[in-house]
């Protein structure tokens, strides 16, 4: 059922890196043998012992350390209640002015980090201590390594209008940067990947599998907090390695290498992209689901974008919107084909739901799609007619084809009843200022990185093309306002994230991780469509090789 061969735009993609490699973890090389789950448990247990030890004790500095290393190492989901209550405790305490170490950099920049990080909107005024008269950090600073990358962390969960933030990252970025050639070991390995990577900004699958590596390398690491963390990992990259199995039959039907040639074949980077959504084991269910659904948005992506023609969009477009499976008749048999596969897709995960009389859920789910298939075709409208819009009537348009909207909706679909409301449906799909910001870091980083390939291409929107043409200047100047804009979008997830929140933080996780998952990916390049070293060094790291233990 080959695509038809026309005048059509067309872009040889490299195909699949993996094929039906995750096939083979579908048996007992994925079972998780008593011994290994019985020293899970009681490591799980001694961790547990020493956050409520340290919760205790009359100096903070312990608990921050510990709760920090936890939800580096990856292992924090364990402990969330406890975490939860310390935060709570250690905030309670700052209002009340009962703290200590005011001087100290690295601890005032780590419980700030921390706090904020769960909602707590501590002010930023905590930094002008380490300011001197003329209203710059102190020179003595510099010489204060874990005090400068605590900092420059801490930086990263600034809000708008936070001078202090900005200034502390302008500072502490240059700070680190003199640091790397005069340092050595553990600590320039932290510091050039911090550098890289803020924590702020970093997927926690992908920063737990680095950190356990730079953790280990610390003189004053926790042996029982590392070798749980190694433990822990396994554990769950076994049921990662099954899911995906599961997942890599269900994509072989669809045959993409065959009947979408056009297309990108790459079902485990959408993988690795969810298990940065939510990697956590109650979440099977709905990261199942989901990775079908980017997977199959990717080759939606791929038909409007390089593809289809004028006569085929229009047919595919308008039975996406009425959402009938009658509708596909009259489409070519390879759209057909993918009508077919969205289609039964959702009705089974409704089916599934409806079991808990909450199928209304994927309601939500397909109109957020329809309004994406809508949005693909009206970039492909403008393409066809050569028309390159405002600026503001391309994001408009551009921040759904991001695809964001509608994967922060489709992400609560599958999760457990008691854990998401038609409430937060209503609220996730009404284009809060959170999904806006996720979505904006998604598609400028897009454009602003895949704009000279797009170019070379044909193509004609892209947000560089339009902030140039209506505003009259360099494509440099272009890039250096689109990388403005993201910043922003960064700070206004931030202050989504703070008390009171417009809906409970494993929600607003969701969308974090989303903009999370696509500073990986855009970062320097596109390493999603060019995905056979960067992405595949990753995801070998993630999914494939596990820690010696």
């Amino acid at each position: 059922m080959n695509a038809p061969k026309s005048a059509r735009r067309y872009v040889d993609y490299h195909p699949s890196v993996w094929g039906d490699y995750f096939l083979a973890y579908d048996s007992s090389i994925t079972d998780v043998d008593h011994e290994e789950e019985g020293g899970v448990e009681r490591l799980r247990d001694e961790v547990k012992k020493m956050l409520i030890e340290a919760h205790h004790a009359t100096s903070t500095r312990k608990l921050l350390e510990i709760i920090d290393n936890t939800q580096r190492l990856g292992v924090s989901y364990h402990f969330e209640k406890e975490i939860e209550e310390s935060l709570k405790h250690i905030y309670n305490n700052m209002s009340c002015g009962e703290l200590d170490d005011h001087n100290n950099l690295e601890i005032v920049a780590l419980r700030f980090r921390l706090l904020r990080q769960a909602g707590y909107n501590v002010s930023s005024n905590v930094f002008e201590r380490f300011k001197d008269d003329e209203g710059n950090f102190k020179k003595e600073l510099t010489s204060d390594v874990n005090g400068i990358l605590s900092l420059y962390e801490a930086a990263h969960l600034g809000i708008g209008g936070e001078n202090i933030l900005e200034e502390a990252l302008v500072f502490t970025t240059k700070c680190l940067k003199c640091m790397v050639p005069k340092l050595s070991g553990y600590v320039v390995t932290h510091i050039i990947h911090a550098l890289k990577m803020p924590i702020r900004r970093t997927l926690e699958r992908v920063a737990a599998r680095q950190y356990i590596n730079m953790y280990q390398d610390n003189p004053e690491h926790n042996k029982v907090l590392l070798q749980f963390a190694r433990l822990d990992f396994n554990m769950l990259q076994k049921l990662h390695q099954k899911e995906l199995s599961g997942i890599t039959r269900w994509w072989k039907g669809l045959d993409v290498e065959r009947n979408f040639s056009f297309a990108r074949d790459r079902l485990v980077e959408a993988y690795l992209w969810i298990i940065g959504v939510y990697f956590e084991p109650q979440y099977c269910r709905a990261r199942r689901f989901i990775t079908q659904i980017i997977s199959l948005a990717s080759i939606l992506d791929d038909l409007y974008d390089v593809y289809g023609t004028r006569d085929e969009l229009e047919m595919f477009t308008d039975a996406i919107q009425r959402w009938d499976i009658n509708a596909s008749q009259q489409l070519p048999p390879y759209l057909k084909l993918l009508y077919q596969y969205i289609f039964v897709t959702y009705a089974e995960m409704e089916e599934l739901l409806a079991k808990e009389n909450i199928s209304y859920r994927v309601h939500y789910a397909k109109n957020e799609l329809k309004k994406l298939v809508r949005a693909y075709h009206q970039e492909f409208k403008w393409y066809h007619s050569g028309y390159v819009p405002t600026f503001e009537e391309y994001l408009k348009v551009a921040l759904v084809t991001a695809c964001y909207m509608m994967l922060s909706t489709t992400s609560l679909v599958g999760m457990e009843k008691e854990l998401v409301s038609e409430e937060n449906f209503k609220w996730i799909t009404s284009e809060p200022l959170m999904v806006k910001a996720s979505s904006i870091v998604c598609r400028l980083m897009d454009d602003r990185i895949g704009h000279k390939y797009e170019q070379k291409r044909g193509h004609v929107a892209s947000a560089v093309e339009s902030y140039v043409k209506e505003f009259e200047c360099s494509k440099q100047e272009a890039y250096v306002k689109l990388e403005k804009l993201v910043v922003n979008a960064w700070q206004d997830l931030n202050k989504d994230s703070f008390h009171p929140m417009p809906a409970p933080m494993l929600v607003l996780m969701r969308i974090l991780n989303f903009a999370r998952a696509i500073n990986l990916i855009y970062k320097d390049e596109d390493i999603y469509t060019n995905s056979k070293t960067k992405l595949k060094d990753i995801i070998t790291k993630v999914l494939v090789q596990p820690f010696k233990i």
